[in-house]
């Protein structure tokens, strides 16, 4: 289905791809010895306080990796006027603002596979704190307004800016969260120039494109079939989204069908065993790569050290409407959150039901933040009904609410999810603070399930569409193929 022409007029922002970090965590463990190993992951810039679960309780280590459209590098340092040319970036957008690629993945404690999980940039989610909006704005919007707030209660620039930067961090965490029912364990991010310095360091990587392609606003100028790419030509590659038929989910396809690649041929053939490449590979990890100070990461790649290629896989969350509005007027991807719940539950090997839970064992407090008087007794009641325990019952004061949610220690918390399938599929969200076990349900003006004026219908938080454009999932891509898989 062709792209909608509101979207080919829109400026192209450069590709925010972290393609390379899964692989450089994969094969520095497969290929190099453990000092080499050591030397690399010194020169990586920590940060710490983002809100992290931390642990591996759950079996598995989730880790949040993150693009940033960054005219800096990892230090802060600006980009040289050659690096930015290199890059299509130019030196006047507000660069580091957006998270263009956002990639969840799970590995099992024993190391024995790694699903990613890809979310579409524009996706309409609840961001926390701000409300509903694109989810490739949790970062930089919260950014910037922690950071005016900041400077004008007297916070110095520079502290305001370091402040207001784990703010977003921690925002975009917490709505990736909530959007998932995972928390995060670690965070890595990468900026702008760490995809082609990354790539670069490896040789290259090989494609394959089904048609010949020229699209000027992302640079991209490639043959039919099979070729190599140099770093500059992959981000090219990986950030076309104009002329593509499904626009930006056709830009993840070739994202993710770059890294299975790129994860294949350094673990079929060890590409980085030379000094010169481990230099390369050195440097530009230590210029743009940010990763939690909390990550062992010496002992999470001996975790992969018998990883294969075929047991790297690469998904995408579903989505419900690739052409959505807002009612302002802003086009955006409507997600089910839902859905998404159910599907990164079973990609990842986890029950994707809430089955076994017995709503008599815990309380529900249940409070009401519309206008609708007596909205929260009724959802009690509905609640109750299916043999829930319900807790407080009240108006809530703690601050305006613009969409219902299940509120939880955890966004995937079992209990908390059986609540919000009661309640018509309401979001699951973790609540920094909440105890273990307690489970609270805030129901705003767009409450359309049981209890409400409109029974028991399914909540709409994704935007509106007057003509959704289902998107039929695509298969999974794993690591394992032989040669560059095809695609538009």
């Amino acid at each position: 289905m062709p792209v909608p022409s509101r979207r080919a007029r829109r400026l192209a922002t450069p590709g925010r791809v972290l393609t390379a970090v899964v692989a450089v965590l994969v094969l520095v463990a497969t290929g190099l010895g453990w000092r080499s190993v050591d030397q690399l992951v010194s020169n990586i810039e920590r940060i710490g306080n983002l809100g992290l679960g931390g642990d591996k309780a759950d079996g598995a280590t989730d880790i949040l990796m993150v693009g940033i459209d960054s005219r800096t590098d990892a230090h802060g340092n600006p980009l040289t006027q050659d690096e930015l040319a290199m890059l299509h970036a130019g030196d006047d957008g507000e660069g580091g603002l957006n998270t263009d690629t956002i990639v969840l993945i799970r590995v099992p404690n024993d190391g024995s596979s790694a699903t990613a999980i890809s979310i579409p940039r524009d996706s309409y989610v609840d961001i926390p704190g701000l409300g509903m909006g694109k989810i490739n704005s949790a970062y930089g919007v919260t950014k910037a307004t922690t950071q005016q707030k900041l400077i004008d209660q007297g916070v110095s620039p520079a502290e305001a800016d370091k402040r207001s930067t784990q703010a977003g961090r921690q925002a975009l965490v917490k709505t990736v969260a909530n959007l998932t029912g995972i928390t995060v364990d670690h965070y890595a991010e990468v900026g702008l120039l760490g995809f082609v310095l990354l790539t670069d360091a490896v040789g290259g990587v090989d494609v394959c494109l089904n048609n010949a392609v020229d699209e000027p606003l992302s640079g991209a100028d490639f043959p039919a079939g099979p070729q190599k790419l140099n770093g500059a030509q992959a981000l090219s590659f990986v950030r076309q989204r104009h002329d593509l038929p499904r626009g930006d989910l056709d830009r993840i396809v070739r994202q993710q069908v770059y890294m299975a690649q790129l994860v294949h041929q350094v673990l079929s053939a060890k590409v980085l065993t030379s000094p010169t490449r481990l230099k390369e590979l050195s440097d530009a990890v230590g210029r743009t790569v940010v990763l939690d100070d909390g990550w062992d990461v010496l002992s999470f790649l001996h975790q992969l050290q018998d990883l294969s290629g075929g047991q790297v896989k690469f998904e995408t969350i579903p989505v419900k409407d690739l052409n959505g509005w807002t009612d302002n007027g802003e086009s955006v991807v409507r997600v089910d959150p839902v859905a998404v719940h159910k599907f990164v539950a079973k990609a990842v090997g986890e029950d994707e039901d809430d089955g076994g839970i017995d709503p008599s064992s815990f309380t529900v407090d249940v409070y009401n933040a519309s206008g609708t008087g007596g909205l929260a007794a009724q959802a009690a009641q509905a609640l109750a009904a299916k043999g829930f325990r319900t807790g407080t019952v009240d108006n809530w004061i703690g601050g305006p609410i613009q969409s219902s949610r299940v509120l939880a220690g955890s966004g995937g918390d079992p209990k908390a999810r059986a609540v919000a399938q009661v309640l018509g599929g309401l979001p699951v969200m973790g609540e920094t603070g909440l105890p273990a076990g307690t489970v609270r349900v805030v129901l705003a003006s767009d409450y359309a399930g049981p209890g409400s004026a409109t029974g028991s219908g399914t909540i709409d938080f994704s935007g509106s569409s007057t003509t959704a454009t289902p998107v039929p999932p695509a298969p999974p891509i794993d690591a394992g193929t032989n040669g560059p898989k095809c695609v538009n």
